[in-house]
């Protein structure tokens, strides 16, 4: 196995301890014996626990901003806004869908979660919401929706997040499609 085939390897081992017990039972031993392999090799490609834990969090976080900018909202003058609102919030919940313990951890980090963590998740909360406050700027929408864009791009951005979580936690009840139909129809009163 390559090198970088097995940092991926014990970061999946890591991955899985965090989503069934959290951040609190990962331990070298642990993520060892689940990766299949001895305690030094994990040693060997982190230095020791903390450093597992930064790449993890850097590996996950990295995914996060990555699958999120597919969905950034460009400007909303250059076609039908709601629809151009809707197409990003289903790329969202795709990747939400696609890739539940990485948005897990995102839209829900574990108890004992390194503070590492809450940091980057803030910071990738930030970036977001500043796009998003750029594509609600005044004019952009129907009606008064677009008055006080930062407002705007924190409701849009919480009801997108709950979006996610419902997928994350009961999706047979919520699936992507129930929300979107939901988010049309709100989109629909907040315009009509």
């Amino acid at each position: 196995m390559t090198a970088s085939a097995r940092r991926e390897q014990v970061l999946d081992a890591t991955m899985e301890i965090v989503s069934k017990q959290g951040f609190q039972a990962v331990t070298i031993e642990a993520v060892a014996k689940t990766a299949g392999i001895t305690r030094p090799i994990v040693y060997e490609h982190f230095g020791n626990l903390q450093g597992l834990l930064q790449a993890l969090v850097k590996r996950e976080m990295s995914q996060a901003l990555e699958q999120v900018s597919e969905t950034a909202l460009g400007d909303l003058a250059e076609g039908d806004p709601p629809a151009l609102m809707l197409e990003s919030l289903r790329t969202y919940l795709a990747a939400v869908k696609d890739h539940p313990r990485t948005w897990r951890l995102v839209l829900t980090p574990p108890q004992g979660a390194p503070a590492l963590l809450r940091k980057r998740i803030l910071r990738g909360r930030r970036e977001v919401l500043k796009s998003l406050t750029d594509a609600v700027s005044p004019g952009s929408l129907p009606g008064d929706l677009s008055e006080d864009p930062e407002l705007t791009a924190r409701i849009l951005s919480a009801m997108a997040d709950e979006y996610a979580r419902l997928v994350l936690s009961d999706p047979k009840r919520f699936p992507p499609a129930r929300l979107l139909e939901h988010a049309r129809w709100w989109l629909g009163q907040m315009s009509g």
